[in-house]
């Protein structure tokens, strides 16, 4: 089975409905419901979802949402190691620095998937983008 390591943006794409971007998304996570591969995000990007959803949905709906969600993704915890990688490292957006480092925490990675490529260069394992990564299913 697939290990794939979810960004922030899509998750987002996934609650918010953003289309067009929605249908992959919705297409990956489809896809861990089947089980046919297992997704990971960080701690960071979990938080983070809620941060930027809750100007747009009402609390109690996006915290169900996102309990639902932890049945389909394994939260990767930012911890020490992460955030000491993180700042040492020469990626420019710490923001994204933490997700690559919590991405390599996890064993056996196959893919990051984001919208975000140009950030995500030079992260150690393969990333690709939402329609990209379909292909590999």
């Amino acid at each position: 089975m697939k290990q794939v390591f979810v960004d922030t943006n899509i998750l987002v794409d996934l609650l918010a409905d953003r289309p067009p971007f929605s249908k992959f998304a919705i297409a990956l996570f489809d896809l861990a419901e089947k089980n046919k591969v297992k997704l990971h995000t960080s701690s960071h990007s979990f938080a983070t979802t809620h941060y930027l959803l809750k100007k747009y949905m009402v609390e109690t709906k996006l915290r169900a949402a996102l309990t639902t969600l932890l049945d389909l993704i394994s939260i990767v915890p930012v911890n020490f190691d992460v955030i000491k990688k993180s700042l040492a490292s020469d990626h420019k957006d710490f923001e994204d620095a933490i997700q690559i480092f919590a991405a390599n925490s996890v064993e056996n990675l196959d893919f990051i998937v984001t919208r975000n490529l140009r950030d995500f260069k030079n992260a150690g394992i393969t990333v690709l983008s939402p329609d990209e990564v379909l292909n590999h299913f």
